[in-house]
């Protein structure tokens, strides 16, 4: 596709196109394992990766779970399973959760027994897993269409979920069982105006504040990060600002800093990444001068994701045109983003990231070359460290290691 066709986020039919492109990647069947992967519940181990501030726990293996789409010639037909070595990085396959349309995203309850999946589809919804017998505990609508993102409220009571192709956030409850209730809220970004090329609101991420006191939606369609008050007894929204990026900036993905008062914006379509303050007790953002992505060529590099090391001390961006993580030294408490170089993903279009536990291991989920790359985290220098060859996966659009 070309640099102007991916700039111009039209709707769900991109998205499920660039899942498309994959179509090539290998595939390696891995017949379901006799017992489930090792139980999320139990203590996570630490990786040996060069790091600081071990804690000395064995290592072993730990649940790896991968999303992909399951509507495109050779993509997954469902969630993957797998384990990794914590010490290695080491991806074992072990079978496939099924029944699950289009789980390109994942996410796990506070507990640990639940796993939670969008249903990109045009009638979108979200799953629940019980993860002791991977059980599917029923789906609910989301309200829209292309949910493309979903996250779990601190409390372990609500899932929050974005739906791409409509511009909508929605907000669900889930039981003491971890299955989820009907809707509780659903709201539709109507302004501002979409940016430009945007054909409308294009919901593409919804978390919750370090505070745990808001809960915020960031929208690449209309260039805004909108903030709202979730009312934990009854799941409903208010808004109670709008943050907005520069016009065409396309916003997708926001990380806070550990320290609660700044946050990084990936900004998907003008190619950069931005700092912005968080002001806790309002919820308003801020967000500051668009910084460059890392690009090391004149091709646009889409990011798609940002990690900030636990400590505070770094951050990675995925870049998905070079196929880099780009490094950045955090300073000033949070305030400054200093660019420190790039690392090759070693796979084709890193859609997602994401750490282990410890943070001792970053998984890149790499979509178009279909593989999940495994790389050892220093968190003292900031380096990254390829642990090994990457994993086959279906069109690899999530990894959620746990």
């Amino acid at each position: 596709m070309s640099s102007g066709a991916e700039a111009s986020r039209g709707g769900w039919g991109r998205r499920r196109f660039l899942g498309a492109l994959a179509g090539t990647a290998a595939v390696v069947a891995v017949p379901a394992p006799a017992s489930p992967p090792a139980d999320p519940e139990s203590t996570p181990t630490t990786a040996q990766a060069p790091r600081a501030h071990r804690t000395g726990k064995a290592a072993g293996p730990r649940p790896l779970y991968l999303g992909t789409y399951t509507s495109v010639d050779g993509g997954g037909t469902g969630i993957g399973l797998a384990t990794y070595d914590t010490s290695t990085g080491r991806i074992t396959g072990a079978g496939t959760i099924t029944g699950v349309a289009d789980p390109s995203y994942l996410a796990a309850h506070p507990d640990g027994r639940t796993l939670y999946a969008v249903d990109e589809q045009t009638a979108g919804a979200v799953t629940a897993v019980r993860l002791a017998d991977r059980k599917i505990l029923g789906a609910r609508s989301t309200g829209g269409a292309g949910p493309c993102h979903l996250s779990v409220h601190p409390t372990g009571r609500w899932l929050l979920s974005a739906n791409y192709t409509s511009g909508s956030v929605a907000v669900h409850p889930i039981d003491t069982s971890g299955a989820l209730g009907e809707r509780t809220a659903l709201i539709k970004h109507s302004t501002p105006q979409p940016g430009p090329g945007q054909d409308g609101p294009h919901a593409h991420q919804f978390v919750t504040s370090p505070d745990g006191g808001h809960v915020l939606a960031v929208d690449l369609g209309t260039d805004t990060v909108y903030t709202y008050r979730l009312d934990t007894t009854k799941g409903t929204l208010t808004e109670v600002s709008q943050a907005h990026a520069r016009a065409g900036a396309g916003p997708r993905h926001l990380t806070f800093h550990p320290g609660g008062r700044y946050a990084y914006l990936a900004n998907e379509v003008d190619d950069t990444i931005a700092v912005c303050a968080y002001d806790p007790s309002t919820g308003a953002l801020s967000i500051g001068a668009p910084q460059p992505s890392g690009s090391t060529g004149t091709a646009t590099n889409y990011p798609a994701q940002i990690l900030v090391t636990s400590n505070g001390a770094y951050a990675f961006l995925a870049n998905r045109g070079d196929n880099t993580l780009a490094r950045y030294a955090v300073e000033a408490d949070g305030a400054r983003l200093r660019l420190l170089g790039t690392v090759p993903v070693s796979g084709d279009f890193p859609r997602q990231i994401a750490f282990s536990p410890d943070g001792t291991l970053l998984f890149a989920a790499n979509q178009k070359s279909g593989t999940v790359s495994v790389f050892g985290v220093d968190d003292t220098s900031g380096e990254l460290r390829l642990t090994g060859e990457p994993f086959a996966s279906p069109v690899a659009v999530c990894a959620l290691p746990l």
